[in-house]
């Protein structure tokens, strides 16, 4: 029997405290080779909400898993409703300070590597290169039948000819692009198939319940133990998909550094979780090490 997946932790009151010196973070960055692992705490300030914060969406919504998704139409179909309108204002979200920040530490060669659980682009959007997209990215859909990769505005493009009177307003968007939609806005809404086999079509993502493909798994953890430190910004680290590779840091003595408004999962295994708002904080570090933090994306 499958269980469904942990969503939530919780603090046991035991963890050490959080800090507002962020100096241990510029140290780390200035002997070079620190992996960044970042969780969706780095976009809120894109206005992209996180899970797990002060109003985090779990508070209001529950994800999909892969179990509902794979075995029941009716959920597909509620999902490619409010995805179909999630993406339209997760595609218009432009990067921040902190994305902005991770990319130049790259650029002056302080940054060795970079993993996201995110799945909205930001990142490279930024100017970040080889960024591995831990958990899959929205702006592409799989075909579960046939393996068919297609991009995610061709199939905008089909879902809105199938439902041309489709504008619901939704009561908020969630960090997997989800929108909040009741089932009376999600209607009628239909579902397209893949192009090339007609099967069910799925964004290319890790829903939760769902494994993380083995061998993207080993690539993090190749970059892992190529690291000098593990820089964690943004993330609570409540699922094991992120939290093992902080784990791993630790057993191999590599300094581990978090910077998260919010007790996480990995605070035990940290040198220090710096309880600062990233965009500011990753800024002034860049200031520390005179690193030029550009304000315009790339085109």
């Amino acid at each position: 029997m499958r269980m469904r997946p942990t969503l939530n932790w919780f603090p046991d009151g035991d963890l050490p405290p959080g800090t507002s010196d962020w100096e241990p973070v510029a140290d780390a960055l200035a002997r070079g080779g620190a992996l960044v692992l970042s969780g969706a705490g780095i976009s809120t300030e894109s206005g992209i909400p996180d899970y797990r914060g002060a109003g985090g969406s779990l508070s209001r919504h529950t994800p999909m898993t892969y179990q509902e998704f794979t075995a029941d139409p009716q959920a597909r179909r509620r999902y490619w409703a409010r995805s179909h309108l999630g993406w339209r204002v997760f595609r218009r979200a432009r990067p921040n300070a902190g994305h902005l920040a991770v990319a130049a530490f790259a650029r002056h060669g302080l940054v060795s590597g970079l993993i996201t659980q995110n799945v909205d682009g930001l990142h490279q959007a930024a100017g970040s290169e080889h960024v591995v997209e831990l958990h899959g990215s929205l702006d592409r859909v799989v075909c579960l039948t046939c393996g068919a990769l297609t991009a995610r505005g061709e199939l905008a493009v089909r879902l809105t000819e199938a439902n041309p009177h489709f504008a619901p307003v939704a009561a908020g968007i969630n960090p997997d692009g989800d929108a909040d939609l009741t089932d009376e806005q999600v209607g009628d809404f239909r579902v397209v198939p893949c192009t090339v086999c007609g099967g069910v079509l799925k964004p290319d993502v890790v829903f939760f319940g769902e494994a993380v493909p083995p061998q993207r798994v080993e690539q993090c953890r190749a970059l892992v133990r190529e690291a000098a430190s593990l820089l964690v910004l943004g993330s609570s680290l409540t699922v094991m998909s992120g939290l093992r590779f902080v784990r791993e840091a630790a057993r191999a003595q590599k300094p581990v550094l978090i910077v998260n408004r919010d007790p996480t999962r990995g605070d035990r295994e940290a040198l220090a979780r710096v309880a600062l708002p990233l965009g500011q904080a990753l800024t002034d570090v860049a200031g520390r090490l005179g690193v030029r933090v550009d304000d315009t994306t790339p085109a």
